[in-house]
């Protein structure tokens, strides 16, 4: 296999391949993004690409080359679960066998697509490294054909497709935001884009749990690898311009933000670009375009960060207060919060220790304004002799 840098030639080749295959993934503007950095902010929505992330095209771009003998031996993988769905389903589209490593805590919305494009799933170990291990093992044993994530040539022309199609759809484009994880996304955005628009500023974003000193966790599964891969890294050294990196926090309000003004569902690594924008650290000036690297998210982390996004924004409050233990009491104190235009989603009773005979503890979960209608309702309860303690 090759292991130098694919040259404009090969991003063009892999294009004309994924024509038909993978979709030219829109660009949406966004006001409120816009408004918010200053800046005119158009979105390549590449969540909407087939499987739900960039994947497919540096995937199928490795796969459909395979000879017969190749494909008989089958492919082999090691996913946190995008890459993991592409390789399947473009395997399945060459009629060869799959197989993928993904670490153990990896998303079962990821897992279970990866399952139903075909595959055969292996869990093992905490994270990517220890899967990439098994992976290697696999291929000593069987002879089957290894598509890595990232440290392929093949795999970055294919995902530097992207690049092109952004220099066709935003010829004004002066900035664009990418996703680094194993960096096979952003050098091959980063190849094509300094062949065909040379003056491009362009910056890629990791998630700061990953980095040194981080906690070694990230929201963003998608772009939790250790650090960038050798090939990758020679690339994105003489490519970029800026790496930045955003915190889980950051990235958790860049996809609230994103679900509730643009109605696009992302992942944690589908919304680290906009993140850094809305931190500010991206720089430069003029229309800027983040990468929307995939959506594939979990539903039940999804349910998580909103309810963290709206609680942080000041309109999801969840507080604790006592009721006198009679029949009526909590009725009265749902009807107050009614006369002050609260919304109540859920009414929780705690009768626990540490609550003084003849009370019961009650938690409510409302829905709130803003900051400052929280701190209202906070003052109302105690005004109204409710003894008052902020969860959430």
């Amino acid at each position: 296999m090759r292991t130098t840098a694919p040259e404009l030639a090969d991003i063009e080749a892999a294009r004309a391949r994924l024509e038909g295959v993978a979709r030219v993934t829109p660009v949406y503007a966004s006001e409120t993004l816009s408004r918010a950095c200053g800046r005119e902010v158009q979105l390549k929505a590449e969540n909407l690409q087939r499987t739900g992330s960039f994947k497919i095209r540096g995937a199928y771009n490795k796969i459909s080359q395979l000879t017969d003998e190749q494909k008989a031996a089958g492919v082999v993988a090691a996913s946190a679960g995008n890459h993991g769905q592409a390789v399947a389903w473009a395997a399945r589209e060459v009629g060869a066998r799959a197989r993928v490593f993904m670490p153990q805590d990896s998303p079962m919305a990821k897992v279970d697509a990866t399952r139903h494009y075909g595959a055969e799933v292996v869990f093992s170990g905490p994270a990517i490294e220890e899967c990439l291990d098994e992976a290697h093992v696999y291929v000593a044993e069987t002879g089957a054909t290894l598509v890595h994530p990232f440290e392929d040539p093949l795999v970055i022309a294919g995902q530097g497709t992207i690049g092109l199609e952004l220099a066709d759809q935003l010829p004004g484009v002066e900035t664009v935001v990418v996703p680094i994880g194993g960096g096979g996304l952003c050098s091959g955005i980063a190849l094509a884009l300094r062949a065909v628009k040379p003056g491009l500023r362009i910056v890629g974003v990791q998630a700061a749990g990953t980095l040194p000193g981080g906690s070694g966790y990230t929201i963003a599964d998608g772009i939790a690898v250790k650090k960038p891969g050798t090939l990758t890294m020679s690339i994105l050294d003489r490519m970029l311009d800026d790496i930045v990196s955003v915190t889980d926090e950051q990235i958790s309000e860049a996809i609230v933000l994103l679900l509730e003004r643009t109605k696009l569902v992302v992942e944690g690594a589908g919304a680290v670009a906009v993140a850094a924008l809305l931190d500010g650290s991206v720089g430069g000036s003029g229309t800027v375009a983040p990468l929307l690297s995939g959506g594939n998210i979990d539903a039940s982390l999804l349910v998580s960060v909103m309810r963290h996004g709206l609680a942080a924004s000041g309109r999801f409050l969840v507080l604790r207060t006592r009721v006198p233990d009679r029949p009526g009491e909590l009725a009265r104190l749902l009807a107050l919060l009614a006369d002050d235009r609260v919304n109540v989603v859920e009414v929780e009773h705690q009768r626990e220790t540490g609550i003084p005979i003849g009370e019961t503890g009650v938690e409510l979960t409302l829905l709130t304004r803003d900051a400052a209608h929280c701190e209202q309702i906070i003052a109302d309860l105690e005004r109204w002799g409710y003894p008052t303690e902020r969860v959430a």
